[in-house]
């Protein structure tokens, strides 16, 4: 993934320029500090609701600190996109900034992953390797979905923590570390601490300062901001004309509940941008549906009526192929959205598959 502009995280526009557009909450945000270093587009948090003011403000003061943060939230919310944040406004800045995708590496890589290997250190160590947090060195590194660690793996990330020194596999003597750690979650690590899947040290470890993020839907006056930036970003990267939502459009993204948060969102409007090329965005290019008030007030009152009297490995078949067509096939946002491991995940899949179900393909099989 580069920096800013991957697929599944948030990307957002210059921080100041947003509050000096919306000039009738300048007061209201004037608290916020700018960025210590000049922003470009596409390298901060878009937001416009005053649920985000509280967390755009945490996340700045958290910056001038070195203490480790948690930061947590829904799968498509944009905890990748705040850790940035923090890592740029920071005395870090400077200094790489190294992401690992915890849910997206088999245990078995993630060891060397992280702390790096000698040559010779086991079968197939051909070279050496530094490690994810050695790579880090006077910087910042993103530990993202850090539930996803095994209880072994978690015992050494521990120590090198609290040691601040990261042992090679097969090395000699340990090297010191001056790093800053990130780590983000979609999951409730206390309640993965009671079932002894996450260790309770490192989660107070990690738990020094935390973010909160709010689900999108939980910070609806964000969705016209963010649905005009996805616009430009997609249709500057297609060389298409301007274009911009019909008030039907806009209607409809504002009453949809976005499961997916931001993530679904810009998955939304780039869709919507390949496929019309009118210059209004109507509502059966967005192809959310419609979300009338009865019904959302259904799901609310009985979120399981849809469930009821149905076997339930037929409804986690449901729900697991109606997430990988929702995520356009991708494996990892898929078993991040539904707190499952990618192994889990792809043994279900291979499950279905040999049941003669269609599964959509893989991302990096469609590649």
């Amino acid at each position: 993934m580069t920096a800013f502009a991957s697929p599944g995280f948030l990307v957002a526009d210059d921080l100041e320029s947003i509050l000096a557009a919306d000039t009738d909450r300048s007061d209201r945000n004037a608290a916020l500090p700018t960025a210590r270093r000049p922003a470009t587009a596409g390298d901060g948090p878009v937001w416009r609701d005053p649920v985000m003011l509280e967390v755009m403000q945490r996340a700045q003061r958290i910056a001038g600190s070195d203490a480790s943060v948690l930061v947590q939230g829904e799968s498509g919310t944009g905890k990748e996109v705040i850790a940035r944040y923090i890592h740029r406004n920071s005395r870090r800045a400077s200094g790489p900034f190294i992401a690992v995708n915890c849910a997206a590496i088999p245990d078995q890589l993630l060891e060397s992953e992280l702390f790096g290997h000698e040559r010779g250190a086991f079968s197939g160590a051909l070279g050496q390797r530094i490690g994810k947090l050695e790579a880090a060195q006077n910087g910042t590194i993103l530990l993202d979905e850090i539930s996803e660690i095994d209880r072994r793996l978690q015992a050494k990330l521990l120590r090198a923590l609290q040691e601040r020194e990261v042992d090679r596999i097969g090395g000699r003597a340990p090297i010191r570390l001056n790093v800053r750690i990130i780590a983000t979650t979609n999951r409730d690590l206390e309640q993965e601490v009671a079932r002894q899947t996450f260790r309770e040290d490192l989660y107070f470890r990690l738990n020094v300062v935390s973010v909160q993020l709010p689900s999108l839907r939980h910070r609806r006056e964000d969705i016209p901001a963010l649905a005009r930036h996805f616009i430009e970003k997609y249709r500057a990267e297609g060389g298409r004309s301007p274009r911009q939502l019909s008030p039907a459009a806009l209607d409809a993204l504002m009453a949809h509940d976005w499961p997916g948060n931001v993530r679904e969102l810009e998955n939304t409007i780039h869709r919507a941008i390949v496929l019309t090329s009118d210059s209004v965005i109507s509502t059966k290019a967005l192809e959310v549906g419609p979300a009338s008030n009865a019904a959302s007030a259904s799901r609310s009152s009985d979120p399981a009526a849809g469930f009821i009297g149905r076997p339930l490995h037929i409804v986690e078949r449901d729900v697991i192929i109606g997430t990988l067509r929702m995520t356009g096939g991708n494996r990892t946002r898929t078993a991040a959205m539904l707190g499952l491991s990618i192994r889990a995940l792809r043994n279900k899949i291979g499950l279905y598959a040999a049941q003669g179900i269609e599964v959509p393909p893989s991302t990096a099989a469609r590649a």
